[in-house]
């Protein structure tokens, strides 16, 4: 789902896949905290474009993937990009807070996702339901703070003429946790050994423009007329600093649900 959460939402999939390299930088790192013996069916909780799931499947040479995503876009991409691994990755479109499997998996894998999410109570319960006894959940997403800066300026651009009928006051699909709210949450989810924490990672993507337009500005760009799309695009990129950085904070989340539970 690489940064979407409902299957309202759809997204430029190809544009995304190509311009994602921070997102698998993300997922490197991420991976890297994912202990697997090479068995294992692995939920990837917001596959996307099939990019990092490929990466995952890398890990699980005997093992499999279910892969999910609420946008068809993404499903669409992910199906044509892992068609070569035949049973070892089955891709699902479903909203993560409405995801029901046939069978429970080993370990749940997110990247870049669940700050897309409102209702992050509903999506840890889903997730807890979703895994084996003693099944493990690692992920991460944008966490409080999450390009504040940048967002700032952009809001500067939504309240001018003539974005301000479509923007302004909008506040936006974001859901930037803190680590303390995560760790009560995932708690009361019913997971154990939970860690939580919050990481700066600035980020300079090397084509501005069309990164904006596929991450950072596309919920913008869906509220406003296709006419005015490009325009927003050019304001914002003015305004933004050049070199354009993000002020991204990544949410890391570690926890476990408990063998007898």
């Amino acid at each position: 789902m690489s940064e979407q959460g409902s299957s309202t939402r759809d997204w430029d999939a190809r544009t995304y896949h190509r311009v994602s390299a921070p997102h698998q930088d993300w997922a490197a790192v991420l991976l890297d905290r994912l202990a697997l013996r090479g068995e294992e069916t692995v939920l990837d909780a917001g596959c996307g474009s099939g990019r990092v799931t490929l990466k995952l499947l890398d890990r699980l040479p005997r093992g499999r993937v279910v892969a999910v995503d609420g946008a068809p876009s993404m499903v669409e991409q992910a199906r044509e990009l892992l068609a070569a691994e035949g049973d070892r990755a089955r891709v699902l479109q479903s909203d993560l807070v409405q995801l029901t499997l046939e069978e429970p998996v080993d370990a749940v894998f997110s990247s870049a996702v669940f700050h897309w999410i409102p209702d992050h109570d509903a999506l840890f319960a889903r997730l807890f339901a979703a895994l084996k006894p003693g099944g493990r959940i690692v992920a991460q997403c944008g966490g409080e703070g999450n390009i504040d800066a940048f967002r700032r300026r952009s809001d500067e651009v939504a309240a001018r003429e003539p974005y301000a009928p479509f923007l302004a006051g909008w506040s936006g699909p974001w859901n930037y946790a803190s680590a303390e709210q995560t760790a009560q949450r995932l708690q009361h989810a019913g997971f154990s050994e939970i860690r939580t924490w919050l990481q700066p990672w600035d980020v300079t993507p090397p084509e501005p423009a069309e990164f904006l337009r596929a991450v950072c500005l596309h919920p913008h760009i869906e509220r406003l007329p296709p006419q005015l799309h490009d325009a927003f695009i050019a304001d914002t990129v003015a305004v933004a600093g050049d070199p354009l950085v993000l002020d991204y904070v990544r949410l890391n989340i570690d926890a476990r649900r408990p063998v007898h539970s």
